[in-house]
């Protein structure tokens, strides 16, 4: 069968982005191939300063040997700096999300992964507020998405995502929790190869409410709609109290987890292999999967960046790529 050919976006070039795909590039493949969308010189530049083997290929081209990829050339405005980041560049990172994920939308690529950008100077460089890249390629494909963060431990998807905690309770709605479900419930199913996912749902409030004592966001929220789920045949646990769904021992009987809010789920997900995390847009016409840590300004160019999250990105990706191409589970 056909290595699926996947889309490589190294992100922020001023950060651990591109020398992280340098690294890539030096580990043989047999699960995919792989084509960057970046600026030459930045890679050329983070393979020098590594001191490792670079050949940029034709973006048509298949790797032969360590240090081959394939390249779509995006040109940056400004030549770039290690550690510092300019605004300049912004334009050049959106044209290369956005041209890779177009390229999946029409069919060229069966996946993207992407590294870390810098919300700041892409704010900055772009004139408007950058919410993210989530964001960003689910207005480009007109899908509804969720986040989910995962390792080999556990599968958080969140149920809101960069929001302030005062307004969380308002975000979570019947409406809301039933879409972000039943794109969960999809994505287990039809990128994981999960014929009846299992997922936990976490309440909102301390001990999930303790009965209306506590909030009652369990009462008049979640748990009606945990019903009327389950009544389509979804396999639905909780309201569960959070301090308690991420025992080992619980942790057996489910295929995710649902949290309600960023910092309810995320902290044990990362402290439990931050390493080999990684980032997955759910939801998307194809699978998306980024790493799961920042630019790192104060570590580009000197070689110390661990690829481990990028490596798990693109192993991720590419088992994805396959259940949805064969739907045997990954």
């Amino acid at each position: 069968m056909n290595r699926p050919r996947l889309a490589l976006v190294p992100g922020e070039p001023a950060g651990i982005g591109p020398e992280l795909c340098v690294r890539l590039a030096q580990q043989p493949r047999d699960d995919c191939e792989l084509v960057a969308f970046a600026d030459r010189q930045v890679l050329e530049s983070a393979a020098a300063a590594l001191s490792l083997p670079l050949r940029l290929l034709a973006a048509e081209a298949s790797a032969m040997a360590p240090g081959d990829l394939p390249l779509s050339a995006i040109d940056n405005a400004a030549p770039s700096v290690f550690g510092t980041t300019d605004p300049h560049n912004a334009a050049a990172v959106i044209t290369a999300l956005q041209s890779a994920a177009q390229a999946c939308l029409d069919g060229e690529f069966a996946g993207l992964v992407t590294g870390p950008v810098h919300k700041a100077t892409m704010s900055a460089g772009l004139g408007i507020a950058y919410t993210g890249t989530t964001e960003l390629l689910a207005a480009q494909a007109g899908r509804e998405v969720v986040m989910m963060l995962a390792n080999d431990i556990v599968r958080v998807a969140l149920a809101t995502t960069h929001l302030p905690l005062r307004a969380v309770a308002d975000a979570i709605t019947a409406e809301s929790l039933a879409r972000t479900l039943r794109i969960t419930h999809a994505a287990l199913r039809d990128d994981f190869g999960i014929a009846m996912p299992r997922i936990a749902v976490l309440g909102l409030n301390p001990h999930a409410g303790e009965a209306g004592h506590l909030g009652r966001e369990e009462i008049d929220v979640i748990e009606p709609t945990l019903a009327a789920l389950r009544e389509e045949g979804m396999l639905l646990i909780g309201p569960l109290p959070a301090d308690t769904a991420f025992l080992p021992a619980k942790l057996r009987d489910f295929d995710a987890v649902l949290a309600m809010y960023h910092d309810q789920g995320l902290p044990v997900l990362k402290y439990s292999g931050f390493e080999q995390a990684v980032n997955l847009t759910l939801g998307l016409p194809y699978p998306r999967v980024a790493v799961d840590h920042g630019t790192a300004l104060e570590l580009a160019g000197k070689g110390s960046a661990d690829p481990s999250s990028l490596f798990a990105a693109v192993a991720t990706c590419a088992r994805i790529a396959r259940v949805r191409r064969t739907g045997v589970r990954a």
